[in-house]
């Protein structure tokens, strides 16, 4: 987690809504991400925390409000946003028939100035692995795949859902590392994740959702502080009143 004070933002939402049918998923999102700060999104399942990302990242369009990433919508400027912007979603498609070889060489080729293919493979430590047939690899490794992805065209921002679950706890550590090299980079991130202790750990500030909305914002410290509790993990159960959902870990 960094210490720095953060002034230009480069993402930028005001009052961001979507519905789908009867069910307002999100209500009046506004949140700010100053350059080269990392924001955690908290909440409980179905709080509204992926939706919200995807709007962001131009995966789906919202029915009311604004995105600006670095300036730019991401749905009028999809093609300009996808230069600057990388997204690893918790549910990603990719062909399980292609090696991670395959794969890292189709990524960088969108992308005028790609990061080099062997920094890619060292930041998720997959190196080994590179001729192995994606649908071959473990959940874990499916993972780290998808981050060196997210990465290939060394994105100014970066959404990360649910970085590390499925890892076990010595390829957290790992991936932390990681984010933590992006961070001293200067890169903008995002982070949805249920576990605090990544959370607290990576991120400058925290905004939890809840049903939608925001329920409050502020450094992991604050929140705690205005929760009147001892851990992130605790205000998260006092603010919101539901449990943290168990992490699931991959074999």
């Amino acid at each position: 987690m960094t210490t720095q004070s953060f002034e230009s933002p480069a993402v930028q939402v005001e009052d961001l809504a979507k519905r789908y049918r009867d069910v307002l998923a999100v209500d009046a999102v506004s949140l700010s991400v100053g350059a080269g700060e990392t924001l955690g999104i908290l909440g409980a399942n179905g709080a509204g925390k992926t939706t919200t990302v995807e709007m962001i990242a131009g995966l789906r369009r919202p029915d009311g409000g604004s995105v600006s990433v670095m300036g730019m919508d991401p749905t009028r400027d999809r093609a300009r946003v996808r230069q600057v912007l990388g997204v690893q979603l918790q549910e990603g498609y990719l062909h399980g028939a292609l090696t991670v070889n395959e794969l890292l060489t189709l990524y960088r080729s969108f992308y005028p100035d790609p990061r080099p293919y062997t920094e890619l493979l060292d930041l998720v430590e997959l190196t080994s692995k590179a001729d192995e047939r994606f649908e071959k690899l473990s959940g874990g490794q499916r993972q780290r795949v998808s981050v060196a992805l997210a990465l290939a065209g060394r994105p100014r921002v970066l959404i990360l859902d649910e970085l590390t679950t499925g890892l076990d706890p010595v390829a957290r550590r790992r991936m932390w590392r990681s984010i933590e090299q992006l961070q001293s980079e200067g890169v903008t991130i995002l982070l949805v994740s249920h576990a605090m202790d990544e959370v607290s750990r990576l991120c400058d500030r925290i905004v939890l959702l809840e049903g939608g909305r925001v329920l409050t914002t502020g450094t992991p410290a604050e929140v705690v502080a205005e929760a009147g509790t001892a851990t992130l993990e605790d205000a998260f159960v006092a603010l919101t009143g539901q449990e943290l959902p168990e992490m699931e870990v991959f074999e």
